[in-house]
């Protein structure tokens, strides 16, 4: 089948961290970028790229995005899921209610985006759709329960749509990137309901936070893995980005008493 050249782009979440990135590199490389942001007037004069209004809680707002996009540009090419927030802490401590809105952000409303755009892929008969997640989505850390539980529910939503997807020439493909230096940890909920049996955990988490951050990586790559994705015809379904990664997945699948172990030795060593 022929390769379609690919120029519309909306990147949900691109007012900041990877969105941000990534919709810059886009733009750089000549796509015309549409980005979303709950408050895109901010943004109107500081990014190169079109902003337009997106709330993954409201249903109104993902309902009207389609009429929206299309005032903008003729045809949707891909659709890029980055939106999304984090939501910190032990698990016995979070509110439920602050569980389920992780979900309704992270995870439905990443869904109810792409079901918005997907009967415009099918009648074109092309289009991408790629989806931010998460090693956390891949291999669970301490503290960040529901924030993986969101990711880990992408992953296999995902996974099946692909397959379904196939015969309509419209790819589905994750990003899995580690630890970055972005601001998810300034922009995190977490909870100040404190159970004191926890404390010493809690702290040994704190360190090991940080020590994670101070060696964190340049985000420009997740950037640049998601513009290969886009110009790849047929990228593969995960794609990881960051040091080490493979190792950790390899552990997860054949050895997950081992990686257990590893994580819990870097917590306490922190």
């Amino acid at each position: 089948m022929k390769q379609i050249k690919m120029k519309n782009i909306l990147v949900t979440g691109a007012s900041s961290g990877f969105g941000l990135l990534v919709a810059n590199e886009l733009h750089r490389k000549g796509y015309n970028v549409i980005g979303t942001s709950r408050n895109p007037e901010k943004y109107a004069a500081k990014f190169p790229f079109k902003m337009i209004a997106l709330d993954l809680d409201s249903e109104q707002s993902i309902t009207t995005l389609p009429e929206r996009i299309f005032e903008e540009i003729g045809q949707l090419d891909v659709l890029i899921n980055n939106a999304g927030f984090l939501v910190t802490g032990i698990a016995e401590e979070i509110p439920i209610e602050l569980g389920r809105k992780q979900f309704e952000t992270n995870f439905w409303g990443t869904i109810k985006v792409t079901n918005a755009v997907l009967p415009y892929f099918r009648k074109q008969k092309h289009g991408k759709i790629i989806t931010v997640g998460s090693i956390t989505g891949l291999v669970a850390f301490p503290n960040t329960s529901y924030y993986a539980a969101s990711k880990h529910a992408l992953e296999g939503y995902f996974k099946a749509l692909r397959y379904e997807l196939t015969e309509f020439n419209i790819r589905v493909a994750m990003i899995e990137p580690g630890s970055f230096k972005t601001n998810i940890l300034n922009n995190s909920s977490t909870t100040l309901n404190k159970i004191e049996d926890y404390n010493a955990l809690r702290n040994k988490n704190e360190k090991y936070t940080n020590l994670i951050v101070q060696q964190a990586e340049d985000p420009a790559m997740v950037a640049e893995k998601v513009l290969k994705v886009v110009e790849t015809d047929k990228p593969k379904f995960r794609n990881l980005v960051g040091k080490g990664l493979s190792v950790l997945i390899t552990l997860q699948h054949f050895a997950y008493g081992m990686l257990e172990k590893t994580i819990l030795k870097q917590l306490n060593n922190s």
